[in-house]
């Protein structure tokens, strides 16, 4: 209940909305289809209403979808408007934007009432307070930053002219009428707006994107609104057509005028409801894959749209021309003029496309999509020639192979296009029907598979010598307790330009994530990361600087970077190292067992260990992956296979008789091509090893490495888990801990923090850092995957029980 009226507190105005709107539908008994008919007559809003109801339609919504999609929306704006302008002015703006929206919806549908389509609005009622919210978005977004202004204006403003021209209703019209309201009070009355800045190559990419995602899933919401008619609607007969049922088809067979429409809607239905879906809306998945390819900057998703944009504008020329010749009854010039506004969206798009086409140069592995794709047609259409001969019994009337191959091509058209072409023969058994109508299906999603791999992934240059001069930059100014992880397998490099610095990463569904800081000199560093950063956005990437120090934090928030801790890094100074005093009593017991149960501490490199205790080691490692049930951890967690790296050491606590009880490696950290001291990473014990085994391994190889003249041993960072410094945490900080509460069961980060505390080491946080906040969801999807690549499916669903129930095995 605190938390809740804390956020109340912060946001009254929002929450005092949504608190109306939902009492008002809940009393009237509107939420689920909305106001009753005789209400509606009321409170609803048209062309000839009363003014007033252009304020009491918003007090209501159309049914509960809309309830959900204001309520979503005004949660998205209404507090950070309010952070802004204030509770009042908020309001205000709803309020504003609303009535004046309404007023010139109202106005522009008088003025087109001789098109069609407008004309159908002046009886039209609407309710809904969205024309006001999303005038207050439009207007918040004068305060936000360059990025989140471009961002939240291109959604809106594209998400309202999709509902318009496709859809269609009068609220839709309203809608956009309350958004360019909003707009043009942000010109006129908002203030303190930064100054306009230049869309970056990024956001070129994801502008075009959007505008080719937008024309893929306007004719969705055709799909979806029954009754949509707006200027747009008939696009979708190009995108997704819907079948049509057997009353539509009676109507317009009994009409002797109508034979060819008759003709074409017959064959049409030939199709069964579910490969007519997945064929009707197989353009719409290309345009959306090409949409993504877009985003990341492929040249070969550029061509692809552009030739399917080109190709869709002769479609609708061939459908425009064809639907004329089915009866003057049906084209009226009125209605071929309608028919062709159409034309303008893939043209329009072609224009686009062309005027950005420098901003799309990565090239990508396009022959395995030539290989799959002409396969598919040649094994597909043989199948469907030679296995629709050898049912020709099905067929209805028998065909010939001649006339199988002829009808071959019509197989991959959308069943909306089948009364375009002549169909001979149809099929009347169950092999012939599976035959006609999945030979298309199997076909384009192999295609559609085909072009999610050519389109997303990135062509990869690999450079031989790149591992060898990374590690000599860290060899010679070696950096953070991490260093040494930018050597290990998987990881890619940029360098500086000069060559002074490197960048250790991978990439995982487009996140760049680095490992630790750059290495190189300071000054050089620094300006690594702005390089990086111009560099991950010329491949279509998005950067994250992962496990990064303080220092490094600091010096790129002045780049408008965000950062949140991720984990904490233990140090334990050598100099003063001394096990006295109460607080090192754990480790003195440990030490004193060990020595009196004959075990101690032997050094080994991994590669030179005797095969009795690597084969050791290998079952212990086993035993403990098996007791948990899931993969080992990787990114900056190593495993066996990071042992045998050049310079690592490995601790071994052996008994009297050869056994092995634990084992720890550690990671050399360089300065100057010197080790100047060491970092935990590897840390497993036996099942039946004495109690204390680590922290008797820990406290010898301090003891040993302080000998050695090491300055500091890092028990390196603890994920998810961090030092309480007394700052309440923000809400994605929030979110971290909470992740690490939730994974504590499984891999108990937070005992193992707890643990390392045993040795009063001196604490330095690690954070992540990152450009965009938007892309915080990728961001997290990304890290996960690089602490788990080889996660399967069963150890998957076995992590969601050992977290729903609690159960869990510890490391020590």
């Amino acid at each position: 209940m605190n938390r809740l009226g804390a956020v109340v507190g912060r946001a009254p105005g929002t929450a005092g909305a949504l608190l109306v709107l939902w009492t008002l539908g809940a009393a009237t008994g509107s939420l689920w289809s909305g106001p009753s008919e005789q209400l509606l007559d009321t409170v609803g809003f048209g062309v000839s209403s009363p003014l007033w109801t252009a304020v009491t339609s918003a007090l209501w919504c159309a049914n509960l979808a809309g309830y959900l999609a204001t309520t979503v929306l005004l949660l998205l704006f209404g507090p950070v408007a309010e952070r802004e302008f204030g509770a009042v002015r908020t309001l205000g703006l709803v309020v504003v934007s609303h009535v004046l929206g309404a007023f010139a919806g109202a106005g522009l549908v008088q003025a087109g009432a001789a098109w069609s389509w407008l004309s159908y609005l002046n009886y039209d009622l609407a309710v809904g307070p969205s024309p006001g919210v999303v005038g207050l978005a439009l207007a918040l977004s004068f305060r936000l930053s360059p990025l989140w202004r471009r961002r939240v204006r291109l959604l809106v403003v594209l998400g309202l002219l999709v509902l318009a021209l496709y859809s269609g209703y009068l609220e839709d019209v309203l809608r956009l009428c309350g958004g360019i309201v909003g707009l043009v009070i942000g010109v006129v009355a908002v203030r303190g707006r930064p100054a306009p800045v230049p869309p970056s190559r990024e956001e070129t990419r994801v502008l075009v994107a959007l505008l080719l995602a937008a024309s893929a899933l306007g004719p969705v919401v055709v799909l979806l609104s029954p009754y949509a008619d707006g200027p747009l609607s008939w696009f979708a007969d190009v995108l997704a057509v819907p079948q049509p049922d057997t009353a539509t088809i009676a109507s317009y067979c009994a009409d002797p005028e109508l034979v060819e429409l008759c003709r074409a809607l017959e064959t049409q239905a030939v199709y069964d409801r579910l490969p007519a879906l997945l064929m009707s809306v197989m353009p719409a998945l290309l345009l959306l894959v090409l949409a993504e390819g877009l985003r990341r900057g492929r040249r070969f998703a550029w061509w692809s749209a552009l030739v399917l944009n080109m190709a869709m504008a002769g479609l609708i020329g061939w459908y425009v021309w064809e639907a004329v010749l089915l009866g003057d009854a049906l084209v009226t010039p009125g209605v071929l003029v309608e028919y062709c506004i159409p034309f303008l969206l893939p043209l329009g798009i072609v224009v686009v496309l062309l005027a950005t086409r420098r901003h799309f140069p990565l090239s990508t592995p396009v022959r395995r999509f030539w290989t799959v794709s002409v396969g598919g047609f040649v094994g597909l259409g043989t199948v469907y020639v030679l296995g629709g001969w050898l049912a020709r019994e099905q067929f209805l009337p028998q065909p010939g192979l001649g006339d199988l191959l002829a009808d071959l091509p019509a197989r991959f058209l959308p069943p909306g296009y089948l009364g375009l072409v002549p169909m001979p023969f149809r099929p009347d058994d169950l092999i012939a029907l599976v035959l006609f109508q999945y030979t298309g299906v199997v076909f384009w999603l192999v295609v559609l598979y085909a072009l999610l791999r050519a389109t997303w992934s990135a062509r990869v240059v690999e450079d031989a010598d790149a591992a060898l001069r990374a590690r000599e930059l860290m060899l010679r100014h070696g950096g953070t307790s991490l260093s040494y992880m930018t050597t290990w397998r998987g990881n890619r490099y940029w360098f500086t330009p000069d060559g002074r610095a490197v960048v250790a990463y991978r990439v995982v569904a487009t996140i760049a994530l680095t490992v630790g800081d750059p290495i190189g000199p300071p000054d050089a560093c620094r300006e690594a990361v702005r390089g990086f950063a111009e560099f991950c956005a010329h491949e279509g990437w998005t950067p994250c600087l992962y496990s990064i120090s303080e220092e490094l934090r600091d010096d790129v928030a002045p780049l408008g970077w965000h950062a949140v801790q991720v984990a904490e890094d233990t140090v334990i100074p050598l100099a003063d190292l001394r096990f006295t005093g109460k607080k090192w009593q754990d480790v003195r017991t440990a030490l004193n067992k060990a020595a009196k149960q004959g075990i101690t501490a032997e050094w080994w490199h991994y590669a030179e260990a005797p095969p009795a205790l690597t084969d050791q080691i290998r079952s212990i490692s086993a035993e403990w992956v098996a007791d948990k049930g899931l993969p080992e951890m990787g990114f900056t967690l190593g495993g066996l296979d990071e042992l045998s790296g050049e310079g690592v050491r490995c601790l071994i606590a052996v008994d009297a008789d050869r056994t092995v009880h634990g084992v720890t490696s550690w990671l050399p950290v360089y300065v100057d091509g010197h080790v100047v001291g060491w970092t935990l990473d590897f840390m497993r014990r036996r099942g039946s090893a004495f109690t204390g085994s680590m922290e008797f391994l820990i406290a010898s190889a301090a003891t040993a490495l302080k000998e050695e003249g090491a300055g500091f041993l890092s028990l390196s960072g603890a994920p998810l888990a961090r030092l309480d410094r007394g700052v309440q945490p923000r809400g994605l900080q929030r979110l971290l801990d909470f992740a690490g509460h939730v994974l504590e069961p499984v891999y108990g980060f937070r005992s193992l923090f707890a643990f390392k505390a045993k040795f009063q080491p001196v604490y330095r946080p690690m954070f992540m850092a990152y450009p965009d906040p938007a892309a915080l969801p990728r961001i997290a999807n990304a890290v996960g995957r690089a602490y788990l690549p080889g996660m399967s499916v069963r150890q998957g669903m076995r992590l969601a029980r050992m977290l729903a129930t609690g159960r869990f095995s510890r490391a020590r």
